[in-house]
């Protein structure tokens, strides 16, 4: 099995869960051939020979982030001291293309090439999420999406994750085999 996980993320708590559902993937199947990568380095001869492909973004105002929402959120994280690797892991992720333009060159697929997607979000009461249009976008392409959606909380709007998300995100990418 060749699985595929492609991730944006702007402060690096996307990032860090991507790792664990590979971690997870892995472990629940050590013969499989695990990739994770950014959304920036995730072309069409990566995706196509994938036979599970999990996406997951961070969620700006209630859903995927947008070319806006990624400037800003680069923005308000440059001006915090002590943040310079976020700062730059948003900075060049601003420069990268977003997942909603790699939707737009990622080639449908036959059936039974499944795919999951998950997000990111803020643990407060109505966060929204961004899981739910990546869902869509690869149902759109014709994936089988073999699991809910998934959000993984962080607790402020540029992190740290809550304590238990990445076992949780391990959990779930082994669950996902």
């Amino acid at each position: 099995m060749r699985a595929v996980i492609v991730y944006e993320s702007m402060y690096g708590n996307t990032r860090e869960v991507a790792e664990a559902i590979a971690e997870g993937v892995h472990d629940a199947s050590p013969d499989a051939t695990v990739s994770c990568l950014p959304v920036a380095e995730a072309g069409v001869d990566v995706t196509r020979t994938a036979d599970l492909l999990v996406v997951g973004g961070p969620t700006h105002m209630h859903g995927m982030s947008n070319r806006l929402s990624r400037k800003m959120a680069a923005s308000a994280e440059a001006k915090k001291a002590g943040h310079q690797e976020q700062a730059d892991e948003a900075r060049a992720t601003t420069e990268g293309p977003g997942l909603r333009t790699w939707f737009h060159s990622l080639p449908d697929t036959e059936p039974g090439t499944h795919a999951a997607a998950f997000d990111t979000r803020a643990a407060i009461k109505h966060p929204g999420g961004a899981a739910d249009g990546i869902a869509h976008r690869l149902t759109h392409h014709h994936y089988d999406v073999v699991a809910e959606p998934e959000g993984f909380l962080i607790d402020e709007a540029d992190g740290p994750l809550r304590a238990g998300e990445l076992d949780r995100a391990r959990s779930w990418g082994a669950a996902l085999v």
